[in-house]
């Protein structure tokens, strides 16, 4: 009898020791849920501003003059920036509350994962996403504005000079967001190199060779006047 009742207390302090760490547990638990559907609650909310604002200032009409369009469909997604900068916010924003309410219940591994791993390179993601949005708004802008000076010119290879400075600019965003997402650093500067300077000398042929016969009339234009004047 006596190897049965210590048994029984052994059991009965166990369960109690369960209970009693249960009911810490569960105040943790509680805090911990209220502050992931608070994280969602913000996440949904910025997602919803970031959204409205890409749309605002009409970013996918400027990819789409870029062809960005046609390009995402035929690899099977559809053109909204809006959307994706604004999942890419609330789920950062999501996973940031998430991390805190690991930390409450004391889950060191996965939260560990989270901050390392996922938070570390989502704002990698997003930056990237805001160089290839301001280089297509810098690409379009610099394209009409070399296009119609050189248009001023008469030069007949205006066309080519603005889809040069455009496509140039279009390059050197895609090398800088690859190379903000780690891809092939190193691979990455040499081609930015490489390229910059063959297009940097073809942009120069272009507009040196078209605008020539521009320049040949404005200097014929002065010798006129100083003819004239004489």
């Amino acid at each position: 009898m006596p190897i049965i009742s210590d048994w029984g207390e052994q059991l009965s302090g166990a369960f109690t020791g369960i209970g009693v760490q249960a009911l810490q547990f569960l105040p943790k638990l509680l805090l911990a849920i209220i502050i992931f559907i608070a994280g969602w609650v913000v996440g949904s909310v910025l997602s919803d501003v970031v959204s409205k604002i890409v749309k605002a200032i009409k970013v996918d009409a400027i990819l789409e003059s870029a062809g960005a369009r046609g390009l995402l469909e035929k690899a099977g997604f559809n053109l909204n920036t809006g959307a994706f900068l604004g999942g890419l916010v609330k789920w950062f924003i999501i996973i940031v509350f998430l991390v805190a309410a690991l930390d409450i219940l004391k889950l060191e591994a996965v939260n560990t994962f989270l901050t390392n791993v996922v938070l570390g390179y989502i704002p990698q993601v997003i930056v990237a996403t805001l160089i290839l949005v301001v280089a297509a708004v810098l690409a379009d802008l610099t394209q009409k504005v070399l296009t119609g000076g050189a248009r001023a010119l008469d030069s007949k290879s205006a066309g080519f000079v603005g889809g040069v400075a455009r496509w140039a600019i279009w390059v050197v965003a895609i090398l800088a967001a690859l190379n903000q997402l780690g891809i092939a650093g190193q691979m990455m500067q040499t081609l930015f190199t490489g390229l910059v300077a063959m297009l940097a000398i073809a942009g120069g042929l272009a507009f040196g060779l078209g605008g020539k016969d521009a320049a040949a009339r404005y200097i014929e234009k002065l010798r006129e006047d100083i003819s004239n004047r004489r």
